[in-house]
């Protein structure tokens, strides 16, 4: 990763993340990687990477390198049970000390594209069979604006399968959230509940939608008929 770092890059992304004086990322560090750059190392290396080397990459002051970690911690998890450096260990048991990981280093995942490239696939994964109290005490309780998004965007899982029900819960929680980050997260994963059943969204809407914030709305609706959606928006 260090390698890979482009001095050229590092000042648009530092806008383009608001790492600026009273920013939601303020203070943050990068090296000048995009993504796909990030995925490709990822995809090199993370057969043969340590929890050390998770640890250290979580842990650093550079926004790419915690970015690494997770798309790491990702694969890792996917993987689980057919990894050779661990043949002692049963799947669901190194997916376990992936989550645990995971959670017990939030403080670190702390803008919005570490959230979202991360949470889903792992946590929303795990907890498909599970009890889902996790996520409301996250979104209840969270220490953090990023801690409540993962909650949130968590349930992009359960929307793939078809499961809304968690997700339309948990925005309620979010509803009158202050963050706009919030209110795009609750208006994005509303949208995408929209895309497996409209009415069940149409219905969820009804009752909220003239209290809800308006950029979670127009999230919300977008895939709505122009006419409709204008209706929401005016009335």
């Amino acid at each position: 990763m260090m390698a890979r770092a482009d001095e050229t890059q590092v000042a648009g992304l530092a806008r383009f993340f608001k790492t600026g004086p009273g920013q939601y990322g303020e203070g943050d560090k990068f090296l000048g990687i995009k993504v796909p750059v990030t995925r490709d190392v990822v995809k090199q290396v993370w057969k043969e990477t340590s929890r050390e080397d998770l640890e250290e990459c979580i842990t650093s002051e550079y926004h790419e390198l915690r970015l690494a970690a997770l798309l790491t911690l990702v694969e890792i998890f996917a993987h689980a049970g057919r990894l050779p450096v661990k043949p002692a260990m049963t799947k669901e048991a190194i997916q376990q000390e992936c989550v645990d990981f995971y959670l017990n280093h939030t403080q670190y995942i702390n803008n919005w594209d570490l959230v979202d490239l991360s949470c889903y696939p792992l946590l929303g994964v795990w907890l498909l069979d599970k009890d889902r109290e996790l996520l409301y005490e996250l979104a209840r309780n969270g220490k953090t604006i990023w801690e409540q998004r993962i909650s949130m965007v968590s349930t992009m899982t359960f929307v793939r399968h078809g499961q809304l029900e968690d997700t339309f819960a948990i925005a309620d929680i979010l509803l009158h959230h202050q963050h706009d980050l919030i209110h795009k997260a609750v208006g994005w994963l509303l949208r995408e509940a929209g895309k497996k059943d409209m009415a069940a969204l149409t219905e969820y809407l009804e009752p909220r939608y003239r209290k809800m914030p308006r950029t979670m709305l127009r999230y919300a609706i977008e895939k709505f008929p122009e006419a409709e959606r204008q209706q929401y928006l005016q009335r």
